[in-house]
């Protein structure tokens, strides 16, 4: 089982969202979206900014995430 579970990272990644408002992350895929492409980063070159406590770049994205470290954003607010 993984931990933090998805469902987990997802009040994690909600949790700034307020009563009527529009979720950040409104299902399961979002998130895999969201770490698969930190984890990309992180192979990539860029420096994990957690302390990693397993070397392996999903691992790491995931925890940044869980950590609220990076912050998922739409790609209307991308640009």
């Amino acid at each position: 089982m993984l931990h933090p579970s998805y469902t987990d990272l997802m009040e994690v990644v909600n949790s700034g969202v307020e009563e009527g408002e529009e979720k950040v992350v409104n299902s399961r895929y979002s998130i895999v979206l969201a770490t698969a492409k930190r984890a990309r980063q992180i192979i990539s070159g860029s420096e994990p900014i957690v302390t990693p406590k397993c070397p392996k770049p999903l691992s790491i994205a995931i925890d940044e995430l869980y950590q609220s470290k990076v912050k998922i954003v739409s790609d209307d607010e991308d640009k």
